[in-house]
C-alpha cells in the first residue's frame, strides 16, 4: 500500500465534492484526506485527495475520477515536485503550572496560542504531517481534550504544471 496526493480542478457547481466521494464509495476506494475550497477564479475549485492503495489501484482512481462530468484537471503532487501543508487545532488541558511548558513546546515548532482558558489552551500549528505528528507526539504527557485536522493542502512546485482555463 502506498500513498498518493491527487490535485483536481473541478467545477465550482452544487454536488461536485458528493459526486466525487460518491465514485470513492461505490469503488470501496479509500479518502486519507480531502480538502476543497474556490480558487482565485471562483467558476472553479481546487481538492486535493490523499488516498491508499496499490499501484492499479491509484492508476484506477486517477483514471475513475478523470471521467467525472466537473471535473477539468487531474494530476499527482509528487512529494519532491510539491509543497503540502496541513493545519491542526490542538485543545489541550493546562493547568497554571503546566501552561509555560505547553506554550514553550508549542514555540519550538512555530504554533500559536490562538485561545486561552483557565483549565485550557487552544494551539494552531501549520506544517507537514510529519511535523504535526511529531508536536502531537510531544504533548503525549498532557491531555489532549480535542484535536481538529484539516487534512493536505497542496501545490506543485513552479509554474510547470498551471492550467489556464478560459471560458
Amino acid at each position: 500500500m502506498q500513498k498518493k496526493v491527487f490535485q483536481l480542478l473541478v467545477d465550482n457547481t452544487a454536488g461536485v465534492l458528493s459526486r466525487i466521494a460518491g465514485l470513492f464509495s461505490r469503488r470501496g476506494y479509500n479518502i486519507e484526506s480531502i480538502t476543497a475550497g474556490v480558487t482565485a477564479d471562483p467558476r472553479f475549485t481546487r481538492i486535493t485527495i490523499v488516498t491508499s492503495g496499490d499501484d492499479e489501484i491509484l492508476d484506477q482512481i486517477e483514471k475513475q475520477v478523470s471521467k467525472l462530468v466537473d471535473i477539468r484537471d487531474i494530476h499527482e503532487l509528487e512529494p519532491e515536485e510539491s509543497v503540502y501543508r496541513e493545519l491542526a487545532l490542538v485543545k489541550v488541558r493546562a493547568s497554571a503550572e503546566q501552561r509555560q511548558s505547553i506554550i514553550s513546546v508549542a514555540d519550538i515548532f512555530r504554533g500559536s496560542i490562538i485561545d486561552v482558558s483557565p483549565e485550557s489552551l487552544i494551539i494552531e500549528i501549520t506544517g507537514n504531517q510529519s511535523k504535526i505528528d511529531a508536536f502531537l507526539k510531544l504533548l503525549e504527557g498532557y491531555e489532549i481534550l480535542e484535536l481538529a485536522r484539516t487534512g493536505i493542502a497542496g501545490l506543485g512546485r513552479g509554474i510547470d504544471k498551471v492550467l489556464y482555463l478560459d471560458e
